[in-house]
Order: structure tokens, then sequence, then C-alpha cells
């Protein structure tokens, strides 16, 4: 049967369309890859509202949707690369990278609520050494701050997959789904960050 032509003009009409918006983001996305901050701005002001609606729904924090959709601008703007045009569009990838984060930003809370419910458990016990204690934080906070420092000096590509993992809690696979980028790439950049940093740490001591 011959379709009626008011809903061939509309489909073709939608599809001029999805094509038009796609066309614009693979634009937008190649000027950020070469460092304009307007192109940057411009993805914003598109999925920004996007991102941070998914965010609030899966997080159900208006502050924990905030944060992961910055830290989502923030690992596009890092690591362009790693959204590769052949594997889908842009805006699949990105709200994809947004969901992935809330999710492991929700994980993250739990395991941070979790740990604190626990410590306002615990009192001291007799005979323990609270000086001691304070030192071993001391000496914790002083290794994080380097290991901070150390990761600012990686490679942008790098410094993300540890951040996705260490800090967010992602798995391999999903930082690789996440990013766009075979799990073996992942591995790779996982490896040679935790050398460089084992390197730098391994300087200062």
């Amino acid at each position: 049967m011959e379709e009626p032509a008011v809903v061939t003009r509309g489909l073709t009409k939608r599809y001029g369309d999805l094509v038009a918006v796609d066309h614009l983001d693979l634009e937008l996305h190649r000027r950020v890859a070469a460092g304009e901050r307007e192109a940057f701005e411009a993805l914003y002001r598109r999925y920004g509202a996007a991102a941070y609606g998914l965010a609030r729904r899966v997080t159900g924090q208006e502050a924990l949707a905030q944060e992961v959709v910055q830290d989502a601008f923030l690992a596009l703007w890092r690591a362009p690369e790693a959204y590769d045009p052949s594997r889908g569009t842009f805006r699949s990838f990105f709200l994809s990278l947004v969901h992935h984060r809330a999710v492991d930003t929700v994980r993250r809370e739990e395991r941070l609520r979790r740990r604190a419910e626990r410590a306002s458990n615990l009192e001291p016990s007799a005979g323990e050494d609270v000086a001691e204690g304070v030192v071993d934080e001391a000496d914790l906070a002083h290794r994080r701050k380097r290991v901070l420092e150390a990761l600012g000096d990686l490679p942008p590509e790098q410094r993300l997959v540890l951040e996705m993992a260490y800090f967010g809690g992602a798995t391999q696979a999903r930082i690789a789904e996440a990013l766009g980028i075979p799990i073996g790439t992942v591995k790779t950049r996982t490896l040679a960050a935790m050398r460089k940093l084992r390197r730098a740490l391994e300087e200062e001591a």
C-alpha cells in the first residue's frame, strides 16, 4: 500500500532535520577537538539541559546532577577524541556518558554513606594511640595530594580513564562503552598512566 504523501513528506523532513543536527554536532565536535572554546560552549547550550535532566532523574539530587553534567562536559573538553563518529551520533555518545557518570556517582555516594555509617559506629578502643592515628591521617592526606598532582601531569586521555576507574568506580568495560573506545585501549591507557604515576611518586620518595 502506498504511504500517504503527507506522511512521506513528514518522515523525509524529520530525517533531514536529524541529518542536519548530526552534521552540526560533528562540526562543533571537530572544532572542540581543535581547542575552540566557542564550539564547546555551543555544545553546552545544545545538550546542557538534556544532560541535566537525565542526570537529575538518575541521581535524584540537584547538586549531584550538576556535578555529573560538569564532569561529563569536562571529560569532553579534556578528551574530545573519545567520541568516534563511526560508532553513532554525538548526542547518543554524550548522553550515554552522562548516564554512566550519573550511575557511578550514585554508587559512589552509596559507598560514602555506608562508610560514614560504619565510622559513626566506631569508638576508640582501650589503649588506642590517638596521636598515631592523627599522624597516619596526615601522611594519607600528603600522599593523596601528591597523587592528585601527579594525575594533573598525565595526558588528558590517560587521566580520564583513571578518574573514571578510581574516582568514579567504573569498570574498564564501562569506561570503554562510555568513551566509545576499545577495551584494549582503556587497558593500555590505564597501564601507561599507572606506570607514570608510580614513577612520579617514587621520584619524590
